[in-house]
């Protein structure tokens, strides 16, 4: 049952709505950090701000020994012009909140306000992080790297999801979004006259036949029970129509749930490439970009607290654990769930009757500001679960070798 009460309620859409307004990029979000900040302290927590740049770390120390919770907020909006309708579009142009970062936000707020009125009651420490630069700059990594997972004996976090009705819950046990890494890969050829084809090596033609057979690893390297995807996203090549053009750029990403389906497929993308390109005359250099989002992967204890948390919102006939409810998307909350027990759980958040139908990082994405209040009770029902109930999971060592990726990561030549 979700009771969040009218004033609640008309704060939480106000911030989102403000936040939506007003989005900024990864390591920019220095408005949105004020904010957090202001309403952090204003609450009662100690507050640190410019962690990872842009990063904002609230701690409330509960009035009883217990252990010492993260729950995370990303804070960064996307490089994209807004065409929507709604009637609080972007200020602020070529920007926008297209992946419903502004909602986490503004859920992240009001559970720590939440949570702030219990402190004398409540066991142990939150450690509220609102996060900077999700969208492909490693903003987790970073945080983590300065520290905020220093005594933290589990993570949550949830995401606002297209992928789900409004009014729906989906958490699944194990990987819930795929790992990531981006690709590129320069194939080098011998330009020329485009009427004189046999003094040249077209790269642009290697290129296209390197795309194709990039589509084979999966189907043919990859066991149909496992999941992954090749994907090239941008081809850049030529000068004119008349030139047989000498070099050709491919850039593309590589998802998989599991790191060793990952290698594989690494592997295999530098393999088929220089061999497909030596095959042609042509020559082909592989780069993996040295940012890699690990597999989210949920710890099977605390899938069992949100579980039981949503159920308790939604309805059991409402929380989804199947594994459609899974994605190839990436997430960097991994580079907490991979340190620390964690869970990371979807919001759904689609309503055709509104129009909030577009996926993720489209111009149109709109989301029902109905969902918010489902966000906010089971998180905090899921933080209260695991600070005071006995279902809380032990204290594991870092998470193991299936999340981490090794060393051989860094590029192929």
């Amino acid at each position: 049952m979700v009771t969040v009460s009218t004033p609640e309620l008309d704060l939480l859409i106000a911030t989102r709505r403000d936040l939506h307004r007003h989005p900024e990029i990864g390591f920019e979000e220095h408005r949105t950090a004020g904010i957090v900040a202001d309403r952090l302290r204003a609450a009662g927590y100690e507050v640190q701000t410019g962690v990872a740049i842009t990063g904002v770390v609230g701690t409330l120390r509960g009035g009883q020994p217990g252990p010492t919770l993260l729950l995370r907020a990303d804070m960064d909006a996307l490089p994209i012009q807004e065409q929507t309708n709604h009637g609080f579009p972007s200020l602020n142009s070529g920007r926008m909140h297209a992946c419903g970062h502004d909602a986490h936000v503004a859920i992240g707020l009001a559970v720590a306000e939440r949570l702030a009125r219990r402190q004398s009651d409540l066991p142990g420490q939150i450690r509220y992080v609102f996060q900077p630069a999700e969208e492909g700059l490693g903003g987790a990594k970073r945080m983590a790297d300065e520290g905020v997972l220093d005594g933290v004996d589990a993570a949550l976090g949830l995401h606002i999801w297209l992928g789900l009705p409004s009014g729906e819950v989906g958490v699944v046990e194990g990987p819930m979004m795929a790992g990531s890494q981006e690709f590129r890969i320069t194939v080098t050829g011998r330009g020329g006259h485009g009427a004189m084809p046999q003094q040249t090596i077209d790269a642009i033609y290697a290129a296209s036949q390197i795309v194709v057979a990039l589509q084979s690893i999966v189907s043919r390297n990859v066991s149909p029970l496992e999941g992954a995807v090749v994907t090239v996203g941008s081809f850049h090549a030529g000068t004119a129509p008349n030139v047989i053009a000498e070099s050709a750029i491919l850039n593309g990403t590589i998802r998989a749930f599991d790191t060793k389906v990952a290698e594989l497929v690494h592997r295999r993308v530098g393999e088929v490439a220089r061999g497909v390109a030596e095959s042609l005359g042509a020559e082909a250099h592989v780069e993996l970009r040295d940012l890699y989002y690990p597999p989210t992967d949920n710890d099977p204890d605390m899938v069992q607290i949100v579980g039981q948390a949503a159920t308790e919102v939604v309805g059991k006939d409402r929380v989804r654990t199947d594994p459609d409810v899974r994605t190839m998307a990436a997430e960097d909350f991994s580079e907490f769930s991979r340190r620390v027990p964690g869970c990371y759980f979807f919001v759904g958040a689609a309503n055709p009757e509104i129009g909030a139908i577009h996926p993720h990082h489209s111009p149109h994405f709109d989301l029902c500001e109905a969902a918010m209040p489902v966000g906010v009770e089971v998180l905090e029902r899921s933080t209260m679960a695991f600070l005071v109930g006995d279902s809380r999971p032990p204290v594991h060592a870092p998470r193991d070798s299936r999340t981490q990726p090794s060393d051989n990561h860094a590029s192929i030549t």
